[in-house]
């Protein structure tokens, strides 16, 4: 048998010594390890999508394949029988497509296509596999291991993945690397990334357990790789336009104390859907970070700034019809200090805060808040609904965002809070009030019947682990007071930018 490997972080993964192992010793605590980076980078992203994670192990002498860990993972090893002779067959298609690689030799070309080959063909039969499933999975790259070739899967839920918008999966790098076309994406691959950094360690696996990656680390790294795609589509070497550090630090930047707020339309010189207001002599490299701040100060709402992915050479607008299956223009909307999002199309694919990128949030839908109304409350008298509609309607047009508490017990929460808010003689908001009571910091308690009790409120409530590194105060303190609450109670937490979160009981993420 083997002496354990002692693990560090997280101690979720910790397993009996004496487990049986089938390929090689950490094979359990390693599937365990990746399933809990797994659950750390994807629930930031998108909490429905539930990734797995599963290895598969295929002998490399072309014997039957064997599902590793979890024991039970559902992926019947009969299926990828013929991968080993598809993946040759593969390879040899990809050596006579793709170029050599400069600064790698003949053998290091062959281990890659071979690498190559074999992926691809067990993505061929996940795919077949999972035609018609709601689950979706991405293989990643073989490792050999022993007498196996030993290959990380993540699954997630089709229908999630689905929902959010990406690019066409058909750009790749010069090299012949397939760019990503989506944050969920790039997220897949440097989760792989992370997996095949610590299976090819001297002890395999271990590097996992021992020095486990932040998952905030991997989300920042995937916005990073996403941000190659328009960079490559726009004739730029992504590796020196660097566009996610260069947009990140922009948005930071106040100019004469304000923050910035604007548009950059990404696309070459001469584009058909760009016309050009006014050039600049001398093109503004993106990299002078100031000059760039200082030129966004010019922009409104339908003149943004023209940059070809390395300078800014204009002012100008967008016209006609852009076809978007052309991929070749994109617009980095600045909304409010070091906030930024990525767009093509009319579509948002990415949104950075504070260097941290996330996926867009879907704006609150009627029936949402209806829904969390009747569950929470079982109110669904019309009139009272509607008053409680036209509330958040307008605190949503709040510039600087706000925090409405909806509670059965408003008026005795406010007694209970009364040191820490401004209680007012209760009232039933009207738009007008409305926009006057969020205008301030603190949240705004009301009762189902759009009665308000106190302003300025700062909630308390006992810390769980449901909240997320990635969201601000606003959001965790509104999660908190929600899940401590005794009470029937609803949060609704309107973001900077005008995105609208629903808390209620119900509807509480996990804990991480």
């Amino acid at each position: 048998m083997f002496s354990p490997l002692t693990v560090v972080s997280p101690p979720a993964i910790i397993v009996p010594a004496a487990l049986e192992y089938t390929i090689w010793p950490y094979q359990h605590r390693f599937q365990q390890a990746a399933q809990v980076m797994a659950d750390g980078i994807f629930d930031d992203l998108d909490q429905d999508l539930r990734p797995e994670v599963m290895l598969l192990g295929i002998p490399n002498d072309g014997g039957p394949a064997v599902c590793l860990e979890p024991e039970q993972c559902g992926l019947p090893a009969e299926a990828f029988g013929g991968v080993m002779v598809r993946g040759q067959f593969l390879r040899r298609a990809k050596e006579a497509t793709m170029p050599l690689v400069e600064g790698y030799t003949t053998e290091m070309m062959t281990r890659r296509f071979e690498g190559m080959g074999l992926r691809l063909a067990v993505q061929e039969v996940l795919d077949e596999l999972e035609k018609k499933s709601a689950l979706r999975s991405f293989a990643g790259w073989p490792v050999l291991i022993g007498e196996f070739f030993v290959v990380t899967i993540l699954r997630v839920r089709r229908k999630f993945l689905k929902a959010h918008p990406a690019l066409q999966p058909n750009r790749f790098y010069t090299d012949g690397r397939p760019l990503a076309s989506s944050l969920i994406e790039a997220a897949v691959r440097r989760f792989h990334e992370e997996c095949i950094k610590s299976l090819t360690e001297p002890e395999p696996g271990s590097g996992l357990l021992q020095r486990p990656r932040d998952t905030d680390e991997v989300v920042r790294s995937a916005g990073k790789l996403l941000m190659d795609t328009p960079a490559q589509a726009l004739g730029m070497d992504p590796a020196a336009a660097k566009l996610f550090n260069t947009l990140n630090t922009v948005s930071s930047l106040r100019y004469e104390g304000t923050a910035g707020v604007g548009q950059v339309l990404l696309a070459r010189r001469g584009h058909p859907n760009v016309q050009e207001i006014f050039a600049l002599t001398c093109p503004t490299p993106l990299s002078d970070y100031r000059a760039v701040r200082k030129l966004l100060q010019m922009t409104s709402n339908d003149v943004s700034l023209l940059a070809d992915g390395e300078n800014v050479y204009a002012l100008g607008r967008q016209v006609g019809h852009y076809d978007s299956s052309r991929e070749d223009l994109f617009v980095i909307g600045f909304l409010h200090h070091y906030v930024w999002e990525f767009r093509h199309g009319g579509q948002v694919l990415m949104r950075s805060s504070y260097g941290q990128p996330s996926l867009p949030q879907t704006r609150l839908s009627r029936s949402e808040f209806r829904q969390g109304l009747r569950q929470t409350f079982d109110l669904t008298d019309a009139a009272k609904v509607e008053r409680l509609w036209e509330v958040l309607v307008e605190a949503s047009r709040q510039q600087s965002g706000t925090l409405v508490v909806i509670t059965t017990e408003a008026l005795a929460e406010a007694d209970r809070l009364k040191l820490q808010c401004t209680l007012i003689e209760p009232v039933p908001l009207t738009p007008l009030i409305t926009r006057l009571v969020t205008a301030i910091d603190g949240a705004v308690l009301i009762d189902p019947e759009a009665y308000c009790y106190s302003i300025g409120v700062i909630l308390d409530g006992k810390a769980s682990g449901r909240g997320s590194s990635t969201r601000g105060a606003r959001y965790n303190s509104a999660l908190r007071y929600v899940e401590s609450s005794p009470y029937p109670c609803m949060a609704i937490v309107v973001s900077e930018d005008g995105l609208v979160d629903i808390l209620t009981k119900d509807t509480l993420p996990e804990r991480h």
